[in-house]
């Protein structure tokens, strides 16, 4: 492959990974929602007990659904968080209510 040919593949193997490629997992406990339509990082492990928060840079309103724990919605306005404490380990997956395609993320808690 030429350098050029090999800069773009690159680039593309980049982009494919934003886009909903393999999903990375960070160990945090703070998830952001940049100036996108997504969640920074979308897919996180926490130990049981850690209080999880997101916050929104983004200008416009988005929310926080965790789908296995009902009642969970939260609304975010730009500037706005939201934190949960997840208690029990198991995978919790949650969504924008507004922007059920594009923002989807995972929280994987371990424990004892």
């Amino acid at each position: 492959m030429q350098p050029r040919a090999v800069g773009a593949a690159v680039a593309a193997a980049a982009l494919a990974g934003c886009a909903g490629g393999a999903a990375r997992v960070a160990a945090t406990n703070r998830v952001d929602l940049p100036r996108s339509y997504y969640y920074a990082p979308a897919a996180i492990t926490v130990a049981a007990g850690t209080r999880v928060t997101w916050v929104n840079h983004d200008v416009f309103t988005h929310s926080v659904r965790l789908r296995e724990i009902g009642d969970s919605d939260q609304v975010l306005r730009p500037g706005d968080s939201a934190s949960y404490t997840f208690s029990r380990p198991g995978l919790y997956h949650y969504d924008c209510i507004f922007h059920t395609q594009m923002m989807k993320g995972t929280v994987r808690v371990t424990g004892p």
